[in-house]
């Protein structure tokens, strides 16, 4: 009994002082607690609510929309019934004329380029034999999506208030012109549908890549600096030509190997290696995989000529649907729209060095690190969320122990060398060009400074909570032009920082292989 009173006096003194202490500091330092950018709404989102305790639970207690909280399901949302949706050929009709209008490809301008302007677009061949592939998960629920595809279910917002009406779909060709309210910065692309109905679009079930034929290729592994030793022709000397491609300076060749992206002697120790190391560069491979399919999700190329030899090839690759990571059963980050990207960096028409978007940052590799097909790097696409990995497996991030990771295995192999719009991009005009590959690619949408996707819901909305500082639905991404296009080195993050480019891409963990040509394996019990 006194052991029993004791606790309880300790559970509540503890709970008090942390009220007091909560509430003091929010009223001394309220920027402190600015972590996201959707906490400065905060106010407006709390008084949403229409629970007095939800609202005061929130403010004292950072547990907001308590009683939206939800156990992870197997499968995300409830699927509608498919009375009442329409047959595929029904969905093929309707947006038939939708699709022409998107992408008219008798419409090219090639006739009337001058030579200075076909050279200004074309794009280097070898961009193309190093395009990277994408293995996306075996388990995904939420597929790429189709940019055009994802504008037609959209209604922009300002915030939360329509500029258009539901009928009068943004396009390609012209969802810049959001950018005359209020500069477009908060126009939102807002789902007309529920998105815990699981709508088909959002899902991209028809966009999953195709089987492709028994072509097998022979998939490499990568090279390990920690046993390999140094790259080839990888010496400071030659790699101040690329790694910066701000203005040569005097001081590039007093560079330290720090400076320029090398690992540490410390972080290079073979301590913890396996006994039996991943077969070599040039050696045998370590299985034996199909070429890549087509999906019907165009991807984005977006080449930059950025002087010096140096080319940075951007691949964009877009889903209608973020699904957020899990962490003690319980999700969170969540949104509409969902942008991924890969950088390949060459000189003088080599592949140097990539690097591969994992929530707001990523890694750097080699590109002899990498695993390979033939010659084109491998990519791994998390499970929900899309981050992009050099590996299968599981990969924890921010919190201890794995309780935050994403998840990647062999799932379909995408080919977005299949089916791409292709451009070139030039900073210093801010001017984006269809290449003379695909011509006909509209080019408008690029200039759109609003978000891809829904603003986060209010407290008062069902499907909204936030626990520690954690919001269930978070905010649609921006597009590819605010993914810092013009960065100096490789690594997306401010140019006056380092850029670490591995020289491994460390263990390789057994992961299940793709099996089936779709989610139709799934049960209805689990969708």
């Amino acid at each position: 009994m006194v052991c029993a009173t004791k606790a309880a006096a300790v559970t509540l003194s503890s709970l008090i002082a942390y009220v007091l202490v909560n509430s003091l500091a929010r009223a001394v330092n309220p920027k402190a607690f600015i972590w996201y950018e959707e906490d400065h709404d905060e106010q407006r989102w709390i008084d949403s609510s229409p629970s007095w305790v939800d609202r005061k639970a929130c403010r004292w207690l950072g547990l907001c929309g308590t009683a939206h909280f939800r156990l992870v399901r197997p499968r995300y949302g409830h699927r509608k019934s498919t009375l009442g949706r329409l047959s595929a050929d029904e969905e093929d009709e309707r947006y038939a004329a939708w699709r022409d209008a998107q992408f008219n490809d008798t419409l090219s301008t090639t006739t009337v380029w001058d030579e200075a302007e076909r050279s200004r677009r074309q794009i280097p061949p070898y961009v193309f034999q190093y395009a990277p592939l994408v293995h996306l998960s075996s388990h995904e629920q939420f597929w790429p999506g189709d940019i055009a595809e994802h504008l037609y279910h959209v209604t922009p917002m300002l915030n939360y208030t329509p500029i258009q009406s539901q009928g009068d779909h943004p396009t390609l060709q012209d969802l810049d012109h959001l950018n005359e309210f209020q500069g477009g910065n908060y126009v939102f692309l807002t789902s007309n549908d529920n998105v815990e109905d699981r709508p088909p679009w959002m899902e991209g079930e028809k966009n999953i890549p195709e089987d492709p034929d028994d072509v097998l290729e022979q998939s490499w592994s990568d090279w390990d600096g920690r046993v390999d030793g140094p790259i080839p022709e990888d010496t400071p000397e030659e790699r101040a030509k690329w790694y910066d491609s701000g203005p040569p300076s005097e001081d590039n060749d007093s560079w330290s190997p720090e400076e320029l992206g090398y690992l540490s002697p410390e972080d290079l120790a073979d301590e913890g290696i396996r006994d039996e190391l991943r077969k070599r560069f040039g050696g045998e491979p370590i299985h034996v995989e199909k070429t890549g399919g087509r999906s019907n999700a165009p991807a984005v190329l977006l080449v930059m000529d950025k002087g010096h030899g140096i080319v940075d090839a951007f691949w964009f690759y877009f889903y209608s649907f973020n699904l957020g990571n899990v962490v003690l059963n319980v999700r969170f980050g969540n949104h509409v729209g969902d942008w991924e990207h890969c950088l390949v960096r060459f000189h003088n028409g080599r592949p140097k060095a990539l690097f591969f978007s994992a929530h707001s940052a990523g890694d750097a590799y080699s590109y002899e690190a990498v695993e390979k097909i033939g010659r084109r790097p491998v990519i791994y696409s998390a499970m929900g969320t899309h981050a992009m990995y050099a590996t299968p497996g599981i990969h924890a991030y921010i919190l201890p122990w794995g309780l935050l990771h994403d998840q990647t295995d062999r799932g379909p192999l995408w080919d977005p060398l299949l089916n791409a719009h292709t451009y070139t991009y030039d900073h210093d005009s801010d001017t984006l060009r269809a290449s003379t590959v695909t011509p006909s690619s509209p080019t408008e949408w690029f200039d759109f400074n609003g978000h891809w996707g829904d603003k986060f819901y209010p407290l008062g909305d069902q499907r909204q909570y936030r626990f520690a500082g954690q919001y269930h639905y978070v905010n649609g991404p921006l597009g590819p032009r605010f993914k810092h296009l013009n960065r100096r080195k490789v690594c997306q993050q401010r140019d006056d920082s380092p850029c670490v480019i591995k020289d491994y891409i460390g263990e390789q963990t057994r992961a299940k292989r793709w099996t089936g040509s779709g989610p139709e394996h799934v049960s209805e019990q689990e969708r």
